[in-house]
């Protein structure tokens, strides 16, 4: 079976049209992919924000205020570390993914998604807060979060790697990994299984219409698994 779609623009339109993260995460339990969601206390900014691109990594860390004229780390005297370059780097379909910080500070506010949206990025998955989150609204920016905190990361955090494998709770994201997301939950799904996973996610929501129709028309459930196999 040929793919239906040509390319990564192509991916993200259908998978935003035809699918949702329940039916690929059932597909990906089922490839024995069964550690692909990200923690449930991430969810979308504004509710029914869907979102599909491909992860940019960035590494947070903490920072504390202080005279440090020994230090002997190069980003020590710089502000938000490599957060600005991080930002410029954005290309067109990707989801800037950032994680390894505590929860004292914001990692994303309102200008940084004006910037992102200018180069054509596809949204921001924080393992953190946002804040300016009626800006970022007023700007439909789709971004994904712990929740809203005005804290300023500047005194706070630095980034300081980016284009690097991360993990959030076990979920291990490379640069270039397929991210889905919805408000019931933000799914990565590696690139070496991406092309399979959405062919049989396309075939389950499909199924899944007919066992709907069925059911609607009378079918008891036990019936329908049995002759569907989905439920």
């Amino acid at each position: 079976m040929s793919k239906p779609y040509a390319d990564d623009n192509g991916l993200f339109a259908l998978m935003k049209e035809k699918l949702f993260t329940a039916v690929i995460g059932d597909v990906l339990d089922q490839m024995g992919l069964m550690n692909q969601f990200l923690p449930a206390g991430i969810g979308p900014l504004q509710r029914d924000t869907v979102m599909a691109g491909r992860a940019m990594p960035v590494l947070e860390a903490d920072v504390f205020p202080g005279e440090a004229p020994d230090a002997a780390g190069p980003l020590t005297m710089k502000p938000f570390g490599l957060m600005l370059e991080a930002l410029d780097n954005l290309r067109p379909g990707e989801i800037y993914v950032a994680t390894g910080g505590s929860m004292r500070y914001a990692l994303w506010g309102e200008l940084m998604s004006t910037r992102a949206s200018y180069l054509g990025a596809a949204g921001a998955v924080l393992n953190g807060y946002v804040r300016d989150a009626r800006g970022i609204e007023a700007l439909g920016f789709p971004a994904f979060c712990r929740g809203v905190y005005a804290q300023d990361q500047g005194p706070r955090g630095k980034v300081i790697d980016y284009r690097c494998p991360v993990e959030i709770e076990g979920v291990r994201i490379a640069p270039g990994s397929l991210i889905f997301a919805d408000r019931e939950g933000v799914l990565v799904i590696p690139r070496e299984a991406e092309e399979e996973a959405v062919r049989r996610a396309l075939e389950k929501a499909a199924t899944e219409s007919e066992v709907e129709k069925a059911i609607r028309a009378g079918m008891g459930a036990t019936e329908a698994f049995d002759t569907f196999g989905v439920m």
